[in-house]
């Protein structure tokens, strides 16, 4: 059995979508899902472009070597919204610094990263200890001036910067002006 070829109307962009979302959350690359499920390098880089004609059994291969239901490629994922308002979270505050952050997303099941708005003011440093080997921390300024990154490294940020940084080594944020706010993304091996 053949899966449809019309790419407006038939399931490839789906299953296109699927195939790469599955295969970026167990951190496979083309060429080990390749070798893991048998099927050829060269197609499976056509069915993540959506193009290709794929089989039931080549998709049931790819399946097997993501690990998941067979369903999971060709049923759509639905996308859920959620909503965090700027005076919602929880808050966690640092014990030793004008830090606090507010977890806005929790890292699912095999997808690695967590997202925080902070809030830091002027005065003490607030320094992070190392993460796991690999982690790597996305910072989005969105008020204020701050000073952040790996410790003896930091770098000065304005609003609507964006600087990314090695989080498995110690690293500190700093504000610089009063109210400073930024969005941390925190992306785990």
């Amino acid at each position: 059995m053949k899966i449809a070829k019309d790419t407006h109307t038939g399931p490839l962009p789906a299953i296109a979508a699927a195939l790469r979302r599955e295969r970026e959350q167990v951190g496979l690359s083309i060429s080990e899902l390749a070798r893991k499920s048998g099927v050829a390098k060269s197609t499976l880089s056509q069915l993540e472009a959506g193009v290709g004609n794929p089989s039931l059994e080549s998709l049931w291969a790819l399946a097997m070597g993501l690990n998941v239901p067979f369903s999971r490629l060709l049923d759509p994922q639905t996308v859920q919204v959620q909503v965090v308002r700027a005076s919602e979270g929880m808050i966690a505050r640092a014990a030793d610094a004008a830090y606090e952050a507010v977890l806005l997303s929790v890292c699912p099941q095999r997808v690695r990263r967590d997202i925080y708005r902070i809030h830091f003011e002027p005065g003490i440093t607030k320094t992070s200890v190392p993460h796991a080997a690999g982690t790597v921390e996305h910072v989005i300024l969105t008020s204020g001036k701050a000073r952040l990154g790996p410790v003896g490294k930091t770098i000065e940020l304005l609003p609507g910067d964006y600087a990314s940084y090695a989080g498995d080594v110690a690293h500190s944020y700093e504000a610089n002006e009063p109210d400073t706010r930024a969005i941390l993304i925190v992306e785990y091996p």
